[in-house]
């Protein structure tokens, strides 16, 4: 764990266009994005660089004929090869995108789309029906074009209301016309980099988000600034859904620029067997899905009555590594190809990760490096390093990226508060809530509590929003309790909040509302899930100061609603106890 190894070579990201030429030519004839047409197909259609780089060109090409120079475009859509060309195609030509989650209501797609004035939008075949729909309600008033990424689509003429309805080759097609005689207009604007490029909508676990404004600079930065922390590898697989900064800054922006092979997953449902069949090098994934992993091996292991031994062998290998003896990749060959077998690295961000997680694949010969960003922030902020990480950390901040923590108590523990070339330029048509957000000395309230050690280490306590408040002035951080909790046998989600009660309306009582693995309860024979939780809250209980005890334990028999981003909601539990 050398602190003083020196950074990764990078590629300093200028703007979007320069980013898709510059990767062009330096790794023209290497893969850029793979993927299959639909999970079933048996062949794996693979773009170089310099044919991504083409269609990109094209298509920005096109739009500017379309009168597109400038304007907010928004695209709604599962992550598709069409997706990511359109993303990089509306910022070359100095337009702004308007990425939507595909799994909104249809009133927020219309929302979004109609609040930012959004001119075309760009769907996506899973979003072909609420684009219809819309348009029977008389919606999305402010557009103009509509683009199917998808060859066909069922959009009848009548329903367009004097809107043109194109797909995304047929403008790449017209693009590419349009450059072989010569128009140069794709190339001949210059890109003001400090200007909006992408109105980002928070996910909004706590309720509504709001658009996060960033520009190319801020963009450009963070991947550039941040990049210089990792030794990537040259594959990954593309899980997280585009329209969040993670999905698109990080995997396509971060990963496109350094010439990883980027392959795009046909959805979370067969993620499982893609990691096995396309064997990435690395993966970037929110914790949501390593917790999924861990308890794949672990309900692996313990059904084929090799739980004890696969933790002896982890332990002798761990001592074996103390004196310079590596033999993981052999040892855990049968639970690593679980992962396609060549699985090196994960970079994970999006939420607090039990270090019990990182230190299993760490012991099976995969490293995990825990790293901390929100939208605002483009969204990288720290990151542990692949030869420098801290047990319990999120990292260091990137480079020139400052980190200070506001009105810190007798822990040093406050909110998390950030300045530099990555935090965005604020909310959209929102000021009051961008003045919120930002101090006198510029820098952005994050809304998540932590502390920084001696030597700038970042440690995330939980969120502002989630806080709860005792009645003595004490503060509790649900998550701290949900990550000890976490740990038990047998939890599968849980979550901490102050339960409301209808008699008392003053009193706060801790709650525990924990979604059992039944399937791993019925192997330990327990077949009493109340009193089991309740006594292992009780010895949890034991270890922690009294005002942090949890009170009350409510199992429930569904998992817990989440967003995109796998991050559950806590805004629409209900919290009443009595």
């Amino acid at each position: 764990m050398n602190k003083n190894y020196p950074i990764y070579k990078t590629t300093f990201i200028d703007d979007m266009r320069s980013l898709v030429e510059e990767a062009a030519q330096n790794f023209p004839d290497s893969i850029a994005i793979s993927y299959k047409e639909n999970y079933w197909d048996k062949e794996v259609r693979k773009v170089t660089f310099s044919q991504w780089r083409d269609d990109v060109r094209n298509l920005g090409t096109a739009l500017i004929s379309a009168g597109l120079r400038e304007e907010k475009i928004a695209i709604v859509g599962e992550n598709s090869y069409g997706w990511c060309c359109s993303f990089f195609a509306v910022m070359a030509i100095g337009s702004v995108t308007v990425p939507v989650d595909k799994e909104l209501p249809l009133d927020d797609i219309d929302g979004i789309i109609t609040t930012t004035g959004c001119k075309a939008v760009i769907f996506g075949k899973t979003s072909e029906a609420k684009i219809k729909e819309l348009l029977q309600k008389e919606s999305l008033k402010s557009v103009e074009l509509l683009v199917s990424v998808a060859p066909e689509n069922s959009i009848d003429a009548s329903l367009l209301g004097g809107r043109q309805l194109t797909t995304l080759a047929e403008l790449q097609e017209k693009g590419g016309r349009l450059y072989s005689n010569g128009d140069d207009s794709y190339y001949s604007y210059k890109i003001d980099t400090n200007k909006l490029a992408s109105i980002v909508f928070t996910s909004g676990t706590t309720g509504k988000g709001k658009g996060v404004m960033l520009s190319q600079a801020n963009i450009g930065l963070d991947m550039t600034l941040g990049m210089y922390n990792f030794d990537i590898t040259r594959k990954t697989l593309h899980v997280l859904p585009p329209h969040h900064t993670f999905g698109s800054t990080v995997n396509y922006v971060g990963h496109l620029a350094q010439g990883c092979e980027v392959y795009i997953s046909s959805g979370i449902k067969h993620v499982s067997d893609e990691i096995r069949e396309q064997q990435p090098t690395h993966l970037i994934l929110v914790p949501a899905f390593l917790e999924v992993m861990n308890r794949k091996i672990w309900t692996t292991a313990r059904k084929g009555g090799k739980e004890g031994l696969l933790r002896f062998m982890m332990k002798c290998s761990d001592m074996l590594r103390k004196v310079g003896i590596d033999i993981r990749r052999k040892l855990f060959a049968s639970v690593l190809s679980a992962f396609g077998g060549k699985l090196e690295l994960i970079i994970c961000g999006g939420a607090k990760l039990d270090e019990e997680i990182i230190r299993t694949f760490d012991s099976l010969g995969i490293t995990i490096l825990n790293g901390y960003g929100i939208t605002e922030c483009s969204p990288l902020i720290s990151a542990n390093r692949n030869e420098y990480r801290k047990p319990g950390s999120v990292g260091t901040p990137i480079l020139a990226c400052r980190v200070k923590i506001d009105d810190p108590d007798e822990n040093g523990e406050g909110e998390i508060c950030v300045k530099g070339p990555n935090v965005m330029l604020g909310y959209y048509d929102n000021p009051e809530a961008t003045a919120e957000v930002f101090d006198k000395d510029g820098f952005f309230h994050t809304g998540d509590y932590g502390k920084l050690d001696e030597e700038g280490w970042i440690y995330i306590t939980g969120r502002k929003k989630n806080l709860i408040i005792l009645s003595n002035g004490k503060n509790v951080y649900p998550e701290e309790i949900e990550a000890d909790l976490q740990k038990v046998e047998g939890v599968s989600e849980v979550v901490v909040y102050a339960g409301e009660s209808r008699v008392q309306k003053d009193k706060i009582t801790i709650v525990a509302e924990i979604f059992p693995d039944s399937d791993l309860l019925a192997d330990k024979g327990i077949d009493d899930p109340q009193t089991y939780f309740e006594d292992q809250v009780k010895a949890l209980n034991a270890k922690m100061p009294p005002y942090k005890a949890v009170k009350r334990v409510k199992l429930r028999d569904t998992e817990f609603q989440k967003n995109t981003s796998r991050k559950i909601t806590r805004f629409n539990l209900d919290k009443t106890i009595d």
